[in-house]
């Protein structure tokens, strides 16, 4: 699809290509946001902390349907992808370690295992990083590939002290190989909330094209809840996209799309929302196990009717309420909402916005309890 996203902002970057009547962009940018499309790759040593980052990344216990098992069953050159039933289009590639051998040509190993199909890649150790892994880290720079991290693992027997330690060492193997302003997060694998992971996640979201850092915002668990805001905005977004192409625009004809958003599209982002923000009885089971607690105490936690579940009778009461209640919308929201060449708005564009922007906040308020009760955050 076209480059829509240029710009940090998502909102400020759709609201442009309404303005430049690239309608069709706008459309595709809803599609590829819906779809949440992004290939990670983990490359490392196929060790048991390998193999929790990667169900962790997917928000899935050992033993759950497509979790990576551990040992691998993947041959020691074999690359294995998961895929996550939640997010089909969301995949982890477990790529086998890079050669310990002399000499060694980085470009033999990245063709080997499609590198740069990728959109990001982790270069996970234990201890240090290996000398021919750093080499493909800086084959990779000179390609002006920016997203490659390195990662440490933190083991159940490190301690405070170690860690420290093993990172100050590992960024001294860095420079001493010529990465300049060298950076390792540490990560402990069972618990990403812990440590550098999200700190990891914030450079991704500079680091990566605007459309893939929201596809993985938007695919991956409720960890916090900063993730659960960030989360919220993108959606938001997403509706004001989805909502501009229900014909509200009659400064724009474009008459393709004048019909394109409905009932069913509202059911699509909706159902997107309550999977990504994890809020469907399979993700609150599975984190209830993860955290030692009871799924009823975090399931109880859901007031909004559509974090339980989203039908399509819900859906269109919440729209014909809307449409009833288009009077008491601001200006100001219209003003905010639209760009600044758009004439008027359309009742659809305005009862999606409204309709969908509450339903938003509820779910959201929701996701934010049930993350703090099993993180314990606000304690």
């Amino acid at each position: 699809m076209a480059d829509v996203f240029k710009s940090l902002n998502l909102l400020e970057t759709l609201k442009e290509s309404i303005e430049n009547n690239k309608l069709s962009d706008v459309k595709d940018a809803v599609e590829d946001l819906l779809i949440s499309r992004i290939n990670l790759a983990v490359v490392g040593d196929r060790v048991d902390e390998k193999a929790t980052f990667i169900n962790s990344l997917h928000g899935l216990c050992p033993g759950d349907e497509g979790a990576a098992p551990s040992p691998s069953p993947a041959a020691p050159e074999e690359v294995a992808d998961y895929a996550n039933s939640k997010h089909p289009d969301f995949h982890l590639w477990d790529l086998p370690p890079v050669p310990n051998t002399s000499p060694f040509k980085p470009e033999g190993y990245m063709d080997r295992v499609k590198f740069l199909r990728y959109n990001a890649v982790f270069m996970t150790f234990t201890q240090t990083p290996q000398a021919n892994s750093v080499e493909v880290f800086l084959e990779a720079r000179s390609l002006q590939r920016e997203t490659v991290y390195f990662i440490l693992f933190a083991l159940a027997k490190d301690t405070e002290k170690s860690l420290e330690e093993k990172r100050k060492a590992s960024l001294e193997v860095l420079k001493s190989q010529g990465v300049r302003q060298p950076k390792v997060y540490l990560v402990r694998p069972s618990t990403l909330e812990k440590f550098d992971f999200c700190s990891l996640l914030e450079d991704m979201g500079r680091d990566l094209p605007e459309i893939r850092a929201h596809a993985l915002l938007l695919a991956l668990p409720t960890l916090s809840s900063t993730l659960v805001t960030q989360k919220k905005e993108a959606f938001k977004a997403l509706v004001w996209a989805a909502a501009s192409l229900s014909g509200g625009m009659s400064a724009i004809p474009v008459p393709f799309v004048a019909s394109m958003v409905d009932s069913s599209i509202a059911v699509r982002i909706l159902s997107k929302a309550q999977i990504s923000l994890c809020l469907d009885d399979k993700s609150v089971e599975r984190l209830a196990r993860q955290r030692g607690m009871e799924p009823t105490k975090l399931q109880e936690l859901r007031t909004c009717t559509l974090s339980i579940e989203v039908t399509k009778g819900e859906v269109k009461k919440r729209l014909a309420a809307a449409e009833k209640d288009l009077t008491t919308v601001s200006t100001k929201l219209v003003e905010m909402a639209m760009p600044r060449h758009a004439r008027s708005v359309s009742r659809s564009f305005t009862a999606m916005l409204q309709a969908l922007n509450g339903a938003i906040d509820e779910m959201a308020a929701d996701a934010e309890k049930i993350v703090a009760a099993a993180f314990g955050e606000g304690k």
